[in-house]
């Protein structure tokens, strides 16, 4: 049952309303055959969607979790499912023990990882192309959709038909590395400066191979959209865009009929960067839950594993475009916390 939506109004305020919805204070308990019982599992949503849109699509989960969490021998009376306002929220919620579980970013995680553990990272198809090379996402274009479950993916430094990006892809293709003069000299679409693949990664890049940041790029312009973006890039006002690497799947039809170019996106947009891979959403448990102990965590593992293999299950997950998950470990994450490092500097 959904019972309330969390705030995160103050510190004190906050540590008030969390002891109020928290986990069980009781220690997992025995029954006659030998099952563990817990009286109550905590689950906090961030709310990357509307919040009543996610409380409807999750609604089965309550369920669902209670069945595949009996085959590993925990009998849970009860599953109380939150929404937070903000990120945040659910991050100090499992910092504070008094959520059990989160459904969370990686860079969330990462910025509560001294009191929340990461057990599970959820997966999407994959591409045809996964490689730090960009002659590779040239030379076999264009890129699909493959049948194999990927736990990351990347971003893409894409030029487009304009005089610039045409010589940046050029450079690109033929083997030679781009100067941070080449770079400096193109007019680049970035997105807000919390997008991991429109701008943290892409910066994290710049960053490992010129020493320097986006900001300092001295023709940059904000877009408020993929689809903002690649207009811009089609009209040739912006040379390269930053994006994920299966954007171009997503806009190949707006390019020639909304954007009016004559060849397709794929004959007229280049790779010129990839960065590290993005890890994706997390699955994560507190380290300071009452509740929670290693047993938990891996019948926790085994259950939404089981629960992402289902049909049933992939409809619920799909909320947050989630097809599955795979044991995760905190090093799986190294990455993220490299860019959370660059966007404090």
């Amino acid at each position: 049952m959904f019972k309330k939506v969390l705030s995160f109004a103050g510190v004190l305020g906050l540590s008030m309303l969390l002891t109020a919805c928290g986990g069980s204070s009781d220690k997992n308990k025995t029954d006659a055959d030998g099952n563990k019982t817990i009286d109550k599992l905590s689950i906090g949503f961030v709310p990357s969607r509307d919040p009543e849109e996610i409380v409807s699509a999750t609604k089965p989960l309550k369920d669902m979790l209670i069945k595949e969490m009996k085959n590993q021998g925990y009998n849970i009376k009860d599953v109380d499912i939150t929404v937070g306002t903000n990120y945040e929220a659910v991050g100090e919620s499992l910092s504070a023990g008094t959520l059990d579980v989160g459904f969370i970013p990686g860079g969330t995680y990462v910025l509560y990882d001294d009191g929340a553990d990461v057990i599970l990272t959820a997966t999407r198809a994959g591409l045809s192309i996964d490689s730090d090379n960009p002659v590779d996402w040239n030379e076999n274009k264009p890129t699909e959709p493959t049948d194999k479950q990927t736990e990351s993916y990347r971003a893409l430094m894409i030029a487009g038909p304009s005089s610039k990006g045409q010589a940046l892809a050029d450079k690109v293709n033929k083997g030679e590395e781009l100067t941070w003069d080449d770079l400096n000299g193109a007019s680049w679409s970035v997105m807000s400066s919390s997008s991991p693949a429109g701008y943290i990664y892409p910066g994290l890049w710049m960053k490992e191979n010129y020493d320097k940041n986006l900001s300092d790029l001295k023709n940059i312009v904000q877009s408020d959209s993929y689809g903002s973006a690649f207009a811009r890039l089609a009209s040739g006002q912006v040379d390269v865009v930053l994006a994920y690497a299966d954007a171009r799947r997503d806009f190949e039809k707006n390019w020639t009929n909304e954007y009016s170019r004559k060849d397709s996106i794929w004959d007229e947009t280049n790779v010129i960067g990839v960065t590290p891979a993005i890890y994706n959403d997390t699955i994560s448990v507190s380290k300071n839950s009452e509740t929670m102990d290693d047993d938990l965590k891996a019948a926790l593992q085994k259950a939404f594993i089981a629960i992402g293999e289902s049909e049933e299950g992939k409809e619920v997950i799909a909320i947050y475009t989630h097809e599955g998950y795979k044991e995760a470990t905190s090093k799986d994450y190294d990455n993220e916390r490299k860019a959370q490092k660059l966007i404090q500097e």
